[in-house]
């Protein structure tokens, strides 16, 4: 009887359990990595995503002079640093100088991490150590150390004295110059990681082909080695330029009082006249222009190089 009755169901009914069990265990299998990741996102949330909702929320509240921050919401501090042009010449500096400092970071840190790629152990690994050392030490020390390097009575001036280029001190500290130089140091580390995990992807058997075919070292770098470390470029650069345009204490200890960049104004604004709503509006719209800069930069370079990045 039981042989008659499974037979006279349908012919899909049976596997509707199996179906069923499929379907729950991918269910399982899709919502994995969102319990795996949830103690990290939660994290994130707490320590990053909940600073900045606050921050903005605060940047819209009233300051008076004599009681502080109001619980009233207005937009005249986003109109006040949109409408001055004391903010704008700020906020292009800023530009200025983390563009200067990405530029300079390409232009040395890419031909470093080639030629560190292609020396035999140990110098490879010795030499690294060197580039990547100074990230051990506080940032404050190395900018310290660059006040006194870069000083009037400091090492470079000396030199170039002494060589008979310049017949007196140059005026680094306390310009933009001297805090260029300054943050290229602090910052080339990160370019040199990021072209370094491309250059470990790329096969040295294809430059060695387009060399057998009569290409010369330049071309098979335009062609062969440029497009495939370019992803690591790109990275590099908006890392650079993301830590150059919101960095503090490089130009403040260099740059001095006068030479104001986006931090150092946020900064003023929080500590010295209090004003914070001011300040957090300054930080909200620094942090809008990264990322605006770096998202449009970001696919431009993508468009450009499509072939390079689908591959």
């Amino acid at each position: 009887m039981a042989d008659t009755t499974v037979s006279t169901l349908p012919s899909g009914a049976p596997a509707a359990p199996a179906k069923a069990a499929t379907a729950s265990n991918d269910a399982h299998a899709g919502s994995a990595p969102w319990l795996l990741s949830a103690p990290a996102l939660l994290l994130f949330a707490a320590m990053l995503l909940v600073p900045l909702a606050l921050t903005a929320l605060l940047s819209f509240h009233v300051f008076d002079g004599t009681r502080g921050v109001l619980p009233e919401l207005t937009m005249a501090n986003y109109l006040e640093v949109l409408g001055d042009s004391y903010y704008h010449e700020i906020f292009l500096r800023t530009a200025g100088l983390a563009l200067a400092v990405t530029v300079l970071a390409v232009a040395l840190g890419v031909p470093e991490t080639i030629i560190l790629a292609r020396m035999q152990s140990p110098w490879r690994a010795l030499f690294l150590i060197v580039i990547l050392g100074p990230l051990l030490i506080s940032v404050v020390v190395r900018t310290l150390g660059w006040a006194i390097l870069l000083g009037n009575n400091g090492l470079i001036n000396e030199a170039l004295q002494w060589m008979g280029i310049v017949d007196e001190p140059v005026k680094l500290v306390f310009t933009l110059t001297g805090v260029v130089i300054a943050l290229t140091h602090v910052l080339i580390p990160f370019m040199v990681i990021s072209v370094w995990a491309a250059l470990q992807k790329l096969d040295p058997q294809v430059e060695n082909a387009g060399l057998a075919f009569g290409a010369s070292p330049f071309t098979v770098f335009r062609r062969i080695i440029l497009p495939q470390i370019l992803p690591g470029i790109l990275s590099g650069g908006i890392i650079v330029f993301a830590l150059a345009a919101s960095a503090f204490a490089t130009p403040a200890i260099l740059g001095g009082r006068r030479l104001k960049v986006v931090a150092t104004a946020a900064y003023d604004e929080f500590l010295n006249t209090l004003n914070w709503p001011l300040g957090a509006t300054i930080a909200v719209l620094l942090l809008i222009a990264n990322v605006i800069i770096i998202v449009g930069c970001n696919r431009l370079v993508e468009r450009l190089f499509r072939q390079v990045f689908e591959g």
